[in-house]
């Protein structure tokens, strides 16, 4: 699909977007560990980074990320270059704080600061990689309903944000593990209830209700004990920048 091939100058666009998203584009947010979570979140994507041992209810991102980096040729910090795959050294957020202004950690945030290109370059690779997953298991009709929403959004103002944003931010919505009572949040999830034909930036609109609704949902499903609707507000704001970003006057 030919949307799926940003220029350099629409990816680096896309990096600002999402770093604004996940860090308010402060490089100290970089290295981050959110209260009452039970992993890091690093890097402009806040990639996904548990202690070893750990129950990993979210898909584990950050490992992947430093393996494709190492592809890429960026030169990694002198004690993760040698095993990429490693489970995060601090065991909790408490150790990961108290060690926040340490010699590990300000290698990792400097490396993280230098490579924010490279780091949206993963995203790009891993929505590339989203819609076959999507569509496994799902009946023709189903496939069918998948692949044109998709399609529809990506080819809309600033779809490709809109998608690579949002995979990023709450996944594809494949996993069994990252679903409440059986049910998801993710990209799958928000496009099977889409139901919009529109195009344009109606279908950026679309699609954000949509997303909206299945993060309400998990809110609603969520284990009291998660507190989970603390993180709406912030979550609509998020939403809310897909139809912003596709309002704007094309540069």
């Amino acid at each position: 699909m030919s949307a799926m091939a940003e220029p350099e100058h629409e990816l680096d666009q896309i990096a600002k977007l999402i770093f604004q998203n996940e860090c308010a584009s402060k490089n100290s947010c970089l290295t981050s560990w959110n209260e009452g979570e039970e992993f890091a979140s690093l890097g402009i994507g806040h990639f996904i980074w548990y202690p070893g041992a750990s129950n990993k209810t979210f898909s584990e991102s950050f490992p992947a990320l430093l393996l494709f980096m190492q592809q890429q040729g960026e030169q990694l910090p002198a004690w993760l270059a040698a095993h990429p795959e490693q489970a995060n050294p601090w065991s909790n957020r408490e150790t990961f704080l108290a060690a926040y202004d340490g010699k590990k950690m300000h290698a990792l945030r400097d490396f993280l600061i230098r490579s924010k290109a490279t780091q949206a370059t993963f995203m790009q690779q891993r929505l590339r990689a989203s819609l076959p997953l999507l569509l496994k298991g799902l009946d023709q009709d189903a496939q069918q309903h998948i692949r044109q929403q998709f399609e529809r959004v990506a080819s809309s103002p600033m779809g490709m944000y809109v998608l690579m944003d949002y995979v990023n931010f709450k996944g594809e919505g494949t996993s069994l593990k990252e679903r409440y009572q059986g049910k998801g949040w993710g990209l799958l999830q928000v496009l099977q209830y889409m139901s919009s034909d529109a195009s344009g930036i109606a279908t950026i609109k679309a699609f954000a209700d949509a997303a909206d609704a299945m993060l309400t949902r998990r809110v609603h499903l969520s284990p009291p004990e998660r507190n989970e609707a603390r993180w709406l507000s912030g979550w609509r704001k998020r939403l809310h920048t897909y139809v912003h970003e596709a309002e704007k006057p094309a540069q």
